[in-house]
């Protein structure tokens, strides 16, 4: 089923503020609600939908990537809240849980349900799921490699899951037994009656962390935790015309959760290295070419490198220095494939440094004779 775009959820334009976006949430989870419309399969998926819009336009950092990369950014993009936007893996506890924490009466880790009946936590059965650390990598790419679409192989160190016991944290030939404290619901109930009627604050089970269940006899290999850290490697395809400061999530390439859970995601952060060469303006690129008088004063037709190879730049007869030509479409391509920037070259007049007998009679020459054609001193010396 194909998702729809979470402004049009919402109801809302892209220039939303976040107040907007808090408030458009507001009336339609009130409105699908699953304690006010029990039994409703289509207001409990609506109810998703809205939550899941919101989850991801209420936090600046996601937003940003939908609005660049569409659903194809929120591949695994979890983030603090813990929950997963990738392939329905938002589902209604998770929904129940983000409703709870902004717009319950309780706050903090426990939630209350102001419908009088269970809160999000009571819907989750057999344990919280539990999830693996994200993890970060900063990958230093060239202007070059950045110019293209490439595809980098990193090495990564993270906690994998145990072979020994497949995950499970149990010694062979054992099982986890059921959490005693919450008979293997991974959560406890405390109910409290007021003027407004009764309210369930849901937890956390402090004995099996939310899990149902606990491990008796833990694995040798990994104490129990059900993982062990480990150096694999995975690619990563790197779209043309990123920039510092632009970041691929990797779903569920993190860490490994305990004990079988579900596994973070890997953040590939991009860094741009300093070219030696060009000059990074957006997708445009500066180059500054040194020429000398003569070949401004007479003009020529030279060879610049560009970042497909060599191209060719043809000076006209009395440039000034500092004269920028603009060489279309040799810059780096847009990030969202339409077309490229283009490549900017500035000439620089070389002054030499040392000069020889002879070459300095020529200058002196050359002065006399140019001294008196020089325009005054102002503002307007390069117009022409």
């Amino acid at each position: 089923m194909t998702k729809r775009d979470y402004y049009e959820v919402l109801g809302l334009e892209r220039s939303a503020s976040a107040d907007d976006i808090k408030k458009a949430y507001r009336k339609l989870a009130l409105k699908y609600h699953p304690d006010k419309n029990p039994g409703d399969h289509e207001a409990e998926e609506n109810f998703k939908e809205a939550t899941e819009a919101y989850e991801v336009l209420r936090d600046q950092a996601k937003r940003s990537q939908f609005d660049q990369f569409g659903h194809a950014g929120m591949s695994g993009a979890g983030g603090a809240g813990g929950f997963d936007f990738s392939g329905g893996g938002f589902d209604l506890s998770d929904a129940l849980r983000a409703f709870m924490r902004d717009f319950g009466m309780g706050g903090g880790g426990g939630g209350f349900d102001f419908f009088g009946g269970s809160s999000g936590g009571g819907r989750r059965r057999g344990g919280a799921r539990m999830r693996g650390r994200d993890l970060q990598i900063h990958l230093k790419l060239t202007l070059g490699e950045i110019s293209r679409e490439i595809v980098k192989k990193i090495k990564v160190t993270r906690m994998i899951p145990c072979k020994e016991c497949g995950g499970s944290g149990t010694a062979k030939g054992s099982e986890r037994q059921t959490c005693p404290t919450c008979q293997g619901q991974g959560e406890v109930r405390q109910a409290s009656r007021t003027l407004f009627g009764t309210f369930v604050n849901v937890s956390a089970c402090s004995t099996c962390g939310g899990e149902g269940t606990i491990v008796t006899d833990p694995c040798a290999m990994c104490s129990g935790d059900g993982r062990v850290k480990g150096t694999s490697s995975v690619e990563v395809k790197i779209p043309a015309g990123v920039s510092t400061g632009n970041y691929i999530t990797l779903a569920g390439q993190g860490d490994s959760a305990p004990r079988g859970g579900m596994p973070g995601d890997l953040i590939i952060v991009i860094e741009e290295i300093e070219d030696e060469i060009f000059e990074r303006h957006g997708f445009d690129i500066l180059l500054d070419l040194p020429v000398t008088f003569s070949q401004l004063t007479l003009g020529d037709k030279v060879e610049i490198p560009t970042l497909d190879g060599k191209a060719a730049l043809k000076i006209p007869a009395g440039t000034h220095s500092h004269k920028i030509f603009r060489l279309k479409g040799k810059g780096i391509p847009r990030l969202h494939g339409h077309g490229r920037g283009d490549q900017l070259v500035r000439l620089i007049a070389w002054t030499p440094q040392n000069v020889s007998g002879d070459e300095k009679k020529v200058f002196e020459d050359l002065e006399r004779k140019l001294k008196d054609s020089l325009p005054p001193a102002g503002r307007k010396v390069y117009t022409s």
